[in-house]
């Protein structure tokens, strides 16, 4: 049975950063994801995930080896060009919510496409629908001021997902939330993963890694163990 296609491959990825010695944030990464997986990146403080997730996620270049998304190798584009793969192919959901206070909850969605030339209109139907998708279909018009926090998160996963993007990169996606809004959104996260959404979750939680069907362990910038290399979660 062929395995799915890969949409991120890192192949000897390093990352430094200038200090009197300069700091090694990741020490040769060798990673793949492929399309329909869910994987857990756990690791303490320092090993290497933010570094990790900014370099999946192409918000920064690696110092050393080889990065593709969806099969374009990033290394080869321009930064124009690397924001609009970027814009098609990864969503981000991150700790601190990222949305804006003024604006609705279908507002904060809808933005998520604002530069893909979709209408207005097809925008906000799509964001609706979204939104229903993560059971947020009753506070659509709610200002996300006025959003509890595992809601506001709800938003920010729905606009993540909105444009079907070929990955999505969750850095502590429940970080910031109580036990039982953080087990919401962990059980959401396996719903949309069972709807075809490729996901990475970068957690601290190794209780939350452990409930995803891979797992990839960091330590020191490099990646310790994963358990689909032998051969679990598969």
């Amino acid at each position: 049975m062929t395995a799915p296609e890969a949409v991120l491959d890192l192949r000897g990825v390093t990352k430094e950063y200038p200090g009197t010695p300069p700091v090694r944030a990741l020490r040769g990464i060798d990673l793949t994801i492929r399309s329909g997986e869910l994987v857990g990146v756990v690791g303490p403080s320092g090993s290497g995930k933010s570094t990790l997730l900014h370099v999946m996620g192409t918000l920064d270049r690696p110092t050393a080896g080889d990065v593709h998304v969806a099969g374009y190798d990033i290394s080869r584009l321009s930064d124009r060009d690397l924001s609009a793969v970027r814009a098609r192919n990864i969503g981000f959901v991150f700790q601190q919510f990222h949305l804006l206070d003024g604006y609705t909850a279908l507002d904060n969605v809808a933005d998520g496409l604002l530069y893909t030339g979709m209408s207005a209109a097809d925008r906000r139907d799509l964001a609706a629908d979204t939104l229903g998708r993560v059971g947020l279909a009753h506070r659509v018009t709610h200002a996300t001021s006025k959003l509890s926090g595992g809601e506001r998160q709800r938003v920010a996963v729905a606009r993540a997902v909105l444009g079907r993007p070929a990955i999505v990169l969750a850095d502590e996606p429940t970080g910031n939330l109580d036990s039982t809004s953080s087990d919401a959104i962990v059980e959401l996260l396996e719903e949309l993963n069972a709807e075809g959404i490729t996901l990475v979750v970068i957690t601290h939680n190794p209780e939350i890694a452990a409930r995803f069907p891979r797992q990839v362990s960091l330590l020191d910038g490099l990646v310790e163990s994963d358990s689909a290399a032998a051969g679990v979660g598969r």
